[in-house]
């Protein structure tokens, strides 16, 4: 049995600086120029500058990140194997995504064992490319941004179910995965995390909405490979020195692809949805030009839009008690781990307050003036 599936708690590496500037220069045969830790959820993330030698020249420097995969996770290698095929694909097919720098052996990952003393432990290395560009998290987010981030997110997952293939894709069938949608009821095993808390009404709602009036109905959502968590620190953009508005943003970079699996195209939806909500001033708008952007490429069901609601209910449910537990298991990563609880549990509770019905009504129709005047 995998280790999402024991649904056991993740340890996050902890390697040095010095550690992690040995890996590069043993895995990748690279010099490292500069190295410094870059913030992540439960692997470890370091920016790296580092040149290589040719002929005895040095050659010009280059950017990239190091991203070494918590122990747990670095048992899957099937699955980590075609996340990276799934990136090297969709960088050729022209979507803004790192891809992997060779080892010296010309493999697109390596698997590092380092002896604990009590047992030895293995973590995937993966050297990638840096992208350029800002999060989302700290930008403006604009109605026509809203509406490229939908229709961005639906062509990697059009792109990706109609023409992907690869011998290890069964391995993204993550059934047991907590962070797939389909598994919200899962989430009252750690509800304890959330103690007495205010908002434990507001979790315990979305929990049941979902098991009640979703589960009965996956069967009816239309299958596809998604990325499974395009939230605001998760895509990078860059001025749009194209636009006659030097104040619009290109999607410059899409990264993170851990928590990809074979989902549902309105699972993409719902949570790109819930995260964008996070940032916005006017969060309730928001779900309107996301699902116009996806909808002008692919145009959900009548089953799939009678879900959107409750599957961006529950996937703040997530997001914020996964956050409140694992903050629990790495207290001194507390600053990173609740980003998303500092306006989550508001917008939470707005959507419980509102109910199904009104914020329906505030999305369908944007996307409906969308769909009758254009993206604006």
């Amino acid at each position: 049995m995998s280790a999402e599936n024991k649904q056991q708690p993740l340890k996050k590496p902890a390697f040095s600086k010095k550690q992690a500037t040995e890996l590069v220069q043993k895995i990748f045969g690279l010099t490292v120029l500069e190295l410094k830790p870059l913030p992540s959820y439960d692997d470890q993330n370091f920016y790296v500058c580092a040149s290589a030698a040719h002929e005895g020249k040095a050659k010009s420097a280059q950017n990239f990140v190091l991203k070494i995969i918590n122990c747990e996770d670095s048992q899957n290698t099937e699955l980590i194997e075609v996340q990276t095929q799934v990136m090297i694909f969709l960088n050729g097919e022209g979507f803004p995504v790192q891809t992997p720098h060779s080892t010296k052996e010309g493999g697109i990952m390596f698997l590092e064992s380092v002896d604990t003393g009590s047992a030895k432990r293995a973590y995937i290395v993966r050297l990638l490319s840096y992208l350029p560009g800002k999060t989302v998290a700290t930008i403006h987010m604009s109605p026509p941004l809203l509406y490229e981030l939908g229709r961005m997110a639906a062509r990697m997952d059009k792109t990706l179910t109609e023409k992907f293939q690869h011998p290890l894709a069964r391995s993204l069938h993550r059934g047991g995965f907590i962070w797939n949608l389909a598994n919200v009821p899962l989430l009252e095993q750690y509800i304890h995390a959330l103690g007495r808390s205010e908002y434990l009404d507001a979790v315990k709602w979305a929990i049941d909405q979902f098991r009640r009036k979703i589960v009965p109905n996956l069967h009816s959502f239309r299958p596809c490979i998604i990325h499974g968590d395009l939230n605001d620190h998760n895509i990078l953009v860059d001025t749009d020195f194209t636009s006659p508005k030097r104040s619009q943003y290109r999607v410059s970079g899409i990264l993170d692809f851990s928590d990809m699996n074979y989902g549902c195209y309105v699972f993409e939806v719902a949570i790109l949805i819930m995260y964008m909500m996070i940032e916005s001033k006017d969060p309730l708008s928001v779900g309107g030009h996301v699902l116009a952007g996806y909808e002008s490429i692919v145009p959900l069901t009548e089953e799939e839009r009678d879900a959107l609601f409750l599957l961006v209910s529950g996937r703040f449910a997530q997001s914020l008690v996964m956050a409140a537990y694992t903050t629990l298991l790495q207290p001194e990563n507390e600053e990173y781990l609740m980003t998303t609880s500092k306006t989550g549990w508001k917008h939470l509770l707005l959507l419980f307050e509102m109910g199904q019905k009104a914020v329906e009504m505030i999305w369908f129709n944007t996307a409906e003036a969308y769909a009758k005047k254009g993206p604006s």
